[in-house]
């Protein structure tokens, strides 16, 4: 699998523009594979999205590497990723930052990536349960934010809890096709930029879709 897992970040990572070394170094790192059913293991690098159940998928490692590239995530951060699925995205956040709070909406999902990222040993996470389209008020505010699910709209509630200086990576659009944006707040209030054409599973919640 370790040839696979560099053959993913040769073949669809850096040859399609992710040369963010921090983001090379934990996607090379972190075994793709332990986050997916065993009967899906052999096409865990594969250059698409994998089922993980309650319509939930890990994103496909283009994607995950895009969003962490375009967070310009730093060794200091304090993240927020809302949407914490397998738990593929948050090791590799873990990778990177300093700590990492993820909030996943269904318990059964997050008590399996809890449970795998304490045998993973990483120690600089927190997985919740709750309604990611509010954050997690309690450990805010973060530094970045990557949102994992498709928003109708960019949730205020997240934007709230950005510090200043703050970056978020999040789609929008409508539940079948939407645009990656990135956002970042400072003192004069808060820019946006389109990235690109993506598709992702919607964002349910009071500050997203509804169920």
């Amino acid at each position: 699998m370790h040839l696979q897992r560099q053959l993913m970040v040769e073949r669809q990572l850096k040859a399609r523009g992710i040369f963010d070394e921090r983001v090379l170094r934990a996607v090379s790192k972190v075994a793709r594979e332990d986050f997916v059913a065993p009967e899906l293991r052999d096409h865990a690098y594969e250059d698409r999205p994998l089922s993980i159940g309650f319509s939930q998928t890990i994103s496909q490692p283009y994607i995950v590497g895009s969003m962490l590239q375009a967070a310009r995530l730093r060794p200091e951060d304090h993240a927020l990723e809302v949407g914490t699925g397998s738990g593929y995205q948050t090791a590799l956040l873990a990778e990177i930052v300093q700590s990492v709070v993820s909030i996943e909406r269904h318990a059964e999902l997050a008590n399996i990536a809890r449970e795998r990222l304490r045998r993973l040993e990483y120690a600089n996470v927190e997985v919740v349960v709750g309604d990611g389209t509010l954050g997690y008020s309690p450990r805010a505010p973060y530094d970045a934010v990557l949102v994992s699910a498709a928003a109708p709209y960019i949730p205020q509630p997240l934007v709230d809890q950005l510090a200043i200086g703050g970056r978020m990576v999040l789609p929008v659009g409508n539940r079948d096709l939407q645009d990656l944006i990135f956002l970042r707040k400072d003192e004069e209030g808060v820019r946006q930029v389109r990235l690109d054409g993506c598709a992702f599973v919607p964002l349910i919640g009071e500050a997203g879709f509804p169920d």
